[in-house]
């Protein structure tokens, strides 16, 4: 018994030895590093528990509950300077607007960061290890999966935007042209997103929407609203117990897997023709489906399933999104409304083409000023992999080189920056689609995200979007406001309105 005592003290003991001397060389090791880089400590919250971080975490959440966590994280900026720290629950957070700070993040230390554990841990019961939660090879494999099927040819190609346009208008006006065109935005994106990927249409904007389209559709939103409160949560995310999430998520795959099954036997029909036969058809044109073109690389189903939902979820998102906060301000902004209207008329040609709307400039000035202030991810983290120096964000003043450790994270908001005065002129707050006709920003206008891990589908989004609001824009000669208040913030996985896009809209005379 005593030997047993006597032998479990030397274990305790050597254990307690090793991970001190461990600790010790790790502090020597950051004290060299932050003195042979010059290193400054960054400005530091204000905080009341500065272990925990409970006062910090509460409110957070406090002001999400208000629609005003963006406005929060605008004043503490504005009291701690471009670049501070919070900590939460023994976490060092490195809070950011400032774009050269951001940029190395991004791009020229990308191998310095990545998405970290927590959120993937977070994300995983919804969107699995698909390309937004993944690191490394695992997350490079993914992009050059997905980034053929964004070249041009399948991006301007009209057909199925058209369609669903179509089925929009036709919407309003059965609706007496009184609706909430946030509402029918997220539809109809989901609609003509889902008949690119899937190959077939949720079918949300018909009158006669399946039970099981629209179970999958708020299945969708709510699966996203419990992300988004995990990530909130962080290290108490084990206190988020909620079967409702757990079920959406179920749902969500469980429409995907349908797909996923049809692509992987539409793989194994083309894998079972001869080959000159296999080639003929590929000289043949058909219909353009995003899944199947995933499957011919791979033929695990839950790899494609996991990048279908990721990519489903982002590309309704920022599209419905974007087309909402557009109408938003149109709605409160006639003169700018008739300004647009003339520009699209003028370059209007039946049927609508990617040509036209490029000559289309005010309708470009008016995506980029609402991409601006609204932009579709308004905050966004990266956690250090290894202990790593940024070259500014330290000193009392966020220029000195400042040491981040391995495991601290960086959250950085395009929202706060993109309405940074010294950028964007003293009228930053204000939507003034004009002042983009001479300016050329760099890495301060970030709507998309940047470096290697820039949104790949980008411009699928922006070429929907600005197809989308030229045809509406021929089709109603006004939009009135049936709504007096300011827009509300609603955060999830990205930025809409929580109070939608209240509106009249008024028919063209043909």
């Amino acid at each position: 018994m005593a030997v047993s005592l006597l032998l479990a003290a030397f274990g305790l003991f050597a254990f307690t030895l090793y991970y001190t001397v461990q600790w010790l060389a790790r502090c020597r090791r950051r004290y060299h590093m932050k003195r042979q880089n010059g290193c400054l400590p960054p400005k530091k919250l204000p905080q009341l528990d500065p272990f925990f971080g409970t006062d910090v975490v509460m409110q957070n959440l406090g002001a999400a509950k208000k629609y005003g966590f963006l406005n929060l994280l605008r004043s503490r900026h504005a009291a701690n300077g471009l670049t501070f720290t919070t900590n939460t629950y023994f976490r060092t957070t490195i809070n950011t607007c400032d774009p050269t700070l951001i940029q190395n993040v991004l791009s020229f230390q990308f191998q310095d960061f990545g998405m970290g554990p927590l959120r993937r841990k977070s994300a995983s019961p919804l969107l699995g290890r698909g390309i937004f939660t993944t690191d490394d090879d695992i997350w490079a494999h993914q992009r050059a999966l997905i980034r053929p099927s964004f070249v041009r040819a399948q991006v301007t190609d009209f057909s199925i935007f058209g369609h669903h346009v179509d089925q929009l208008i036709a919407l309003i006006g059965r609706r007496n042209y009184e609706v909430d065109l946030q509402q029918l935005f997220f539809r109809m994106v989901l609609d003509s997103n889902s008949e690119y990927m899937f190959g077939e249409s949720v079918g949300l904007m018909s009158e006669n929407a399946s039970e099981a389209a629209t179970t999958f559709h708020h299945a969708l939103d709510y699966a996203q609203q419990g992300t988004i409160l995990r990530l909130r949560l962080g290290n108490l995310m084990f206190a988020h117990r909620d079967k409702k999430f757990r079920d959406s998520c179920s749902t969500v795959h469980a429409y995907a897997d349908k797909f996923v099954a049809q692509a992987l036997e539409y793989r194994r029909s083309q894998a079972k023709l001869p080959l000159e036969k296999r080639e003929k058809n590929e000289g043949v044109r058909e219909k353009y489906v995003f899944l199947n073109e995933l499957a011919k690389d791979t033929d695990d189903p839950i790899l494609l399933r996991d990048q279908i939902v990721n990519m489903l979820l982002a590309a309704r998102d920022t599209t419905a999104g974007l087309l909402a906060f557009v109408f938003f301000m149109l709605a409160r902004k006639p003169e700018v409304f008739a300004k647009l209207r003339a520009d699209v008329l003028e370059h209007y040609c039946e049927p609508l083409t990617y040509e036209a709307i490029m000559e289309m400039k005010y309708l470009r000035f008016v995506v980029q000023e609402t991409l601006r202030l609204f932009p579709p991810i308004a905050t966004n983290s990266r956690m250090a992999n290894k202990d790593t120096v940024l070259p500014v964000g330290g000193g009392p003043d966020g220029k000195s080189p400042l040491f981040v450790a391995k495991h601290h994270v960086v959250t950085y908001s395009t929202f706060v920056m993109h309405r940074r005065k010294e950028f964007f002129g003293e009228d930053a707050d204000e939507f003034r689609p004009e002042r983009w006709e001479g300016l050329r920003p760099g890495w301060e206008f970030l709507p998309f995200n940047g470096g290697p891990r820039i949104c790949p589908g980008q411009k699928f989004a922006l070429t929907e979007s600005s197809y989308t609001i030229a045809r509406l824009l021929h089709a109603f000669s006004g939009i009135e406001n049936l709504d007096p208040t300011d827009w509300r913030e609603q955060l999830t996985l990205s930025l809409t309105l929580n109070n939608g896009v209240q509106c009249r809209l008024i028919p063209a005379e043909n």
